[in-house]
């Protein structure tokens, strides 16, 4: 089998019992839109292959915040595939720098293909799909559905990002709202601002019926 093909069978063991908003599924859909997006890119598809494939691997939110471990988790099983110490190189530099983080995060690395996989990752957070797994995680993780008391932070550090406790829908606010303006490819800012209508749309009906207005 290709490196892609036994990338593929690794990642759904590894995500086998993994909560549903970063499982297989999740990687399948970032698989798919990183495609999708690549056919108007030049680009090495490889590279965005595989970085697509194990950008989740080992989420630091499910490892006590520890953002090491993904990395190594991808690099160990590249190595045992005999891949490329350059492509191994910028696959890891991909999983290292995808994650929004509050958007606070400095990148500390560029190319193509980050911008690729990343784009395809963003819109796997916004839209309907974003929805059903922004409220699934915070059902996972016992948070209030909303609270209006609570106001969205819009200036949190990396740190308090990572941390918050806040109710779900300030997530819209803190994160989902944003992507849209932070999209790197022309074919990813189309797709983005679709989906960004739709969560407007939805935050629209959620307050009416919140508020019990018709």
């Amino acid at each position: 089998m290709s490196v892609i093909e036994n990338t593929i069978n690794f990642v759904k063991k590894k995500l086998e019992n993994a909560e549903s908003g970063h499982n297989w599924f999740h990687m399948e859909r970032v698989y798919n839109n990183a495609l999708l997006i690549a056919k108007e890119e030049s680009c090495d598809l490889e590279v965005v292959q595989l970085a697509a494939l194990l950008h989740d691997i080992a989420d630091s939110k499910f490892h006590d915040g520890d953002e090491t471990v993904g990395p190594k988790v991808a690099r160990d099983f590249l190595t045992s595939e005999n891949v490329s110490e350059t492509t191994i190189n910028h696959v890891v530099a991909i999983i290292e720098n995808i994650s929004f983080k509050g958007g606070n995060f400095e990148k500390k690395f560029t190319s193509k293909e980050l911008e690729i996989v990343q784009d395809a990752d963003r819109l796997d957070a916004i839209g309907a799909v974003g929805i059903a797994r922004t409220f699934n995680y915070g059902g996972y993780k016992n948070r209030e559905i909303y609270n209006p008391e609570i106001e969205p932070n819009l200036k949190m550090s990396k740190e308090e990002y990572k941390n918050s406790t806040a109710p779900t829908i300030n997530h819209f606010y803190e994160k989902l709202l944003l992507l849209k303006d932070k999209m790197n490819t022309e074919s990813g800012k189309k797709i983005a601002q679709q989906r960004h209508t739709f969560m407007e749309t939805f935050l629209e009906q959620f307050y009416n019926e919140w508020n019990g207005k018709f």
